[in-house]
């Protein structure tokens, strides 16, 4: 069994050059999901947390709100 890789959220900071404050508005937003928590409460997010984050930016580029690129992304996973 192959066991998937987490990240935290430093590691996730760091890879999609994102700050911690926006990273927690997203997951907030319910625009990305963290996968699970450690026991200390820290969030851990799988790696396609890094496509969604990229989805975001290219349509933050088209000036498209926060709440429109959840409504596109929600669609997305129907």
């Amino acid at each position: 069994m192959k066991r998937e890789k987490l990240f935290k959220i430093g590691e996730v900071m760091q890879y999609s050059g994102l700050s911690r404050q926006t990273i927690h508005n997203y997951t907030l937003a319910g625009l990305i999901t963290e996968a699970k928590r450690t026991v200390s409460g820290h969030r851990l997010y799988d790696e396609s947390v890094f496509d969604r984050l990229e989805q975001i930016k290219v349509l933050q580029t088209k000036n498209y709100t926060l709440y429109q690129i959840k409504k596109l992304l929600e669609q997305q996973s129907k």
